[in-house]
């Protein structure tokens, strides 16, 4: 999973750098094509990647959390 994203990225941002300095009629495109496979591909794959294996309610303000993050403040003040 991690060499696709690596694919993807590399392969937007060669697009990206591409279009910026060849002067074609289609340079434009290479450009907004990178953009696209940037924002629609690796991000979601990469934040898939990333979280895959997380809890979110670890995440969530709930009241058990709130008094975890209480105890642990108090503690760091003595």
């Amino acid at each position: 999973m991690k060499y696709i994203i690596w694919f993807f990225f590399i392969a937007s941002v060669t697009s990206m750098i591409l279009g910026y300095f060849l002067e074609v009629a289609y340079s434009q495109k290479l450009i907004g094509f990178g953009v696209l496979g940037l924002f629609i591909v690796v991000i979601p794959l990469f934040s898939y990647y990333r979280w895959k294996d997380r809890d979110p309610k670890e995440y969530m303000l709930t009241k058990e959390n709130l008094d975890k993050m209480r105890e642990r403040e108090g503690d760091k003040r003595r």
